[in-house]
């Protein structure tokens, strides 16, 4: 199967988002963060496309597909890096309100959807805490914001394809790049073969009810890491 990786559109988001809602069906930090028992999937679903049209504009968001098909196979959003004396443009303030004010309309029309509000502020305070750690180079870091391939598609090469299509680019520029992953086995093991080495960990703890995250970066022209 020839896969193709190119740049995510407005028609490609009804398939991204349904990539990614399957890929975090269960995941440990989803979870965490909503309560199950009022989870509003179209209210999930609907934030979901509003962050895929935000990483349009702001990021690098990729899909992967089969050649000859509209199906999305795979989604990989990145964000761009931004050197610590870059100071935030107005462009950036004119995005952020607009992410904010998008986000609003969603939340007066659906509600929280199960989102447990103190509990992401939590992740929120314990990713700034790690970032505010770990990011040391001053040119900033290609941050991997979301990498799934759907059940079907895995083991095609379709994660290395999108991998790739960054990582190159962070080769040739010198740049290092960092992510964030929601469970030690085996993802940490698959991001090491992508040159990724772990960096720090996140505990995010609501009084006694916790989860970890692992951040990794992966330095210029890295190779596989064994440990």
């Amino acid at each position: 199967m020839s896969i193709r990786v190119s740049l995510l559109t407005e028609e490609d988001i009804p398939g991204a988002v349904a990539a990614i809602q399957q890929a975090f069906a269960d995941d440990p930090y989803n979870n965490w963060v909503f309560d199950k028992s009022t989870f509003n999937a179209r209210r999930n679903a609907a934030s979901l496309a509003i962050r895929c049209r935000w990483g349009m504009r702001n990021g690098i968001f990729h899909v992967a597909k089969a050649e000859g098909s509209d199906e999305v196979l795979g989604v990989a959003c990145w964000l761009r890096p931004q050197g610590a004396d870059q100071p935030p443009t107005w462009h950036d303030w004119a995005e952020g309100w607009r992410l904010w004010l998008s986000q609003l309309g969603m939340n007066l029309y659906y509600g929280r959807g199960g989102l447990n509000v103190k509990r992401y502020y939590i992740w929120k305070e314990a990713q700034a805490r790690a970032q505010s750690s770990v990011w040391t180079d001053p040119q900033g870091y290609y941050f991997l914001n979301i990498m799934v391939v759907t059940p079907k598609a895995q083991g095609r090469g379709l994660g290395r394809l999108m991998m790739k299509a960054v990582t190159d680019r962070a080769d040739a520029e010198g740049r290092r790049c960092y992510l964030e992953s929601s469970r030690d086995v085996p993802n940490m093991h698959i991001y090491g073969r992508f040159g990724f080495h772990f960096a720090k960990e996140l505990e995010c703890d609501d009084d006694g009810t916790a989860i970890k995250l692992f951040a990794m970066v992966r330095e210029p022209n890295a190779g596989p890491q064994t440990k």
